[in-house]
């Protein structure tokens, strides 16, 4: 488990209150018209983006969806071709000192220095910001305590994820970018930084997260965006993204099952009845009734709605 977090660092949700209560609700990041093209390639062919502060925001997408060109064009890395773009309420394009100063990235892969410490990487890095956190702190944080003086290249793959982790919060920025931030980690180390992740989002902390894992977005994320062919093809939260959806009734047919009033669009198979409709209530009222009557239970009956990764490669897959 994480330990408790220190009080020194609930300056942040202080800071984010004083924020709210002082009227300023403007959006941590602001995207229109986002257009961006390598030679004949339309990598981002007008996004609409809008991360509101202090939330959680997933960005899902297939390899050479947009996702990547979209992230550096946030945090400064890029510059787009057209389009209106607003970052904690700087233009990132110009790479000011004070937007750098609010926020932090931890990328999918690093390029430290394979002899520097754990925690001089942290202190390194923290020193480009104004008020960053104790590397003690950050190190415990992250779960690398007993790992302060171990040098990167002795860490294991799942160790330096979690050093990228602490790369990412030790300035102690408003906005953190995450690009598949669990690579490699191992399910209790996964679980870790979830809670992590969910600590630094209770202090007011605003995160743009990229990942290829559905169960993570279904975690961690107050909303998801799905991004293909540098369009923007979903948007809402990750349980309304499949609420819409069909949802699939089945059940094992019963020894004596004449005169039941299966729908029209019902499957049997190995004893099983199945079928698929938006309205399972009033489908299976009927069903219901008849077993009802007849003093029976419907055994194995269940009623699945579409999860996450089936709303998303529904999507991906008609973008093709």
């Amino acid at each position: 488990m994480l330990p408790m977090l220190p009080a020194m660092i609930t300056n942040s949700l202080e800071a984010a209150v004083a924020e709210r209560s002082q009227g300023r609700e403007e959006p941590a990041v602001m995207v229109r018209g986002l257009r961006k093209a390598y030679g004949a390639v339309q990598a981002v062919d007008g996004i609409d983006l809008t991360v509101r502060r202090g939330e959680v925001l997933a960005v899902l997408g297939p390899n050479g969806a947009g996702k990547t060109t979209t992230v550096e064009i946030l945090e400064g890395h890029r510059s787009a071709d057209a389009g209106e773009v607003q970052v904690l309420g700087f233009d990132p394009a110009l790479r000011e000192r004070a937007f750098r100063e609010r926020i932090g990235i931890v990328l999918q892969e690093g390029g430290l220095d394979p002899a520097i410490t754990v925690r001089e990487a942290i202190e390194l890095y923290s020193a480009a910001y104004p008020r960053p956190r104790d590397a003690r702190e950050v190190i415990d944080l992250v779960g690398l305590d007993g790992k302060a003086d171990a040098r990167a290249e002795t860490l294991s793959g799942g160790q330096r994820r979690r050093l990228d982790l602490a790369l990412g919060i030790a300035g102690d920025p408003d906005l953190i970018f995450l690009d598949e931030p669990t690579t490699g980690f191992d399910p209790a180390a996964r679980r870790q930084s979830w809670e992590l992740i969910s600590s630094l989002r209770s202090l007011g902390k605003t995160i743009l997260l990229t990942t290829h894992y559905m169960d993570e977005a279904q975690q961690l994320a107050d909303r998801v965006v799905v991004i293909a062919r540098g369009r923007v093809i979903a948007e809402g939260t990750p349980d309304s993204l499949g609420r819409d959806g069909h949802a699939v009734v089945s059940f094992r047919l019963p020894d004596f099952h004449d005169g039941l009033p299966l729908p029209s669009a019902a499957r049997v198979e190995r004893e099983t009845a199945s079928f698929t409709t938006t309205t399972p209530t009033r489908d299976l009222a009927p069903v219901l009734a008849w077993a009802a009557g007849r003093g029976m239970e419907l055994e194995n009956l269940t009623v699945a709605r579409p999860s996450l990764e089936d709303v998303y490669l529904q999507l991906t897959e008609e973008t093709r």
